[in-house]
């Protein structure tokens, strides 16, 4: 396989570190393009995105991390397609360590598994519903599963293609993988992004994210 990647980021309202994000992945030759799809942002994310000379897909309006993905996977061309946070900034250099086993034919998509949070969160009930879901459905313990920065080859994607909507995506696309016999590697990287704590804005993120993974998970067992 070449070295062939689209990189696809969904973002929202990530105006003051999507420029940093962006110039931390063009330094390497394999990155063929950088698409940020831009989902209902109000603080000027697209036009700095653009500015770094990259493809912008503005959304009108935001309609969830799902949608951003799916939009930003439909214009890729890449053989292997990378997924990333908007907010990862100069960390985002690591990201060679998702495509490379890619390249090498060790999976078909792997996934990043971040260094452990430096503090609170929540109490681990959207983690563990997520873990729960994806062993029972998809056979398999991905432990990772809620990261979002992933690897996967082209046959994988358009196999499990469109990805399910909202905070979902990520739980709902590696059932569908591990169904399909593909084979997901976790890998360890160095990545930071912003971490939620235990505060109002936090347990309000987490709520609609378990709210989410359940309604995928509905969905995953009658498919």
């Amino acid at each position: 396989m070449t070295g062939n990647i689209s990189v696809v980021i969904p973002a929202y309202n990530e105006s003051n570190i999507i420029r940093e994000t962006i110039k931390a992945l063009q330094t390497f030759a394999e990155i063929r393009e950088v698409i940020v799809v831009d989902d209902g942002s109000t603080d000027g994310t697209a036009g700095q995105a653009g500015e770094m000379g990259v493809l912008v897909w503005r959304h009108r309006r935001n309609l969830g991390k799902g949608a951003a993905l799916n939009t930003g996977a439909a214009l890729a061309s890449g053989d292997i397609i990378v997924f990333l946070d908007a907010d990862l900034g100069s960390s985002a250099r690591e990201a060679y360590k998702l495509w490379e086993p890619v390249l090498a034919g060790e999976a078909d998509c792997i996934i990043a598994r971040f260094p452990r949070a430096r503090q609170a969160g929540g109490f681990g009930l959207v983690k563990k519903l997520a873990q729960w879901g994806v062993t029972y459905l998809g056979g398999a313990a991905v432990p990772a599963v809620l990261s979002g920065q992933r690897a996967l080859t082209r046959a994988a994607l358009e196999a499990i293609f469109p990805l399910p909507g909202g905070y979902g995506a990520e739980v709902g696309a590696t059932i569908r993988l591990l169904r399909r016999g593909y084979r997901i590697k976790e890998v360890e990287v160095s990545m930071k992004h912003r971490e939620t704590g235990r505060n109002w804005a936090g347990f309000y993120h987490r709520g609609r994210q378990f709210g989410h993974i359940l309604k995928a998970l509905a969905r995953e067992a009658w498919r």
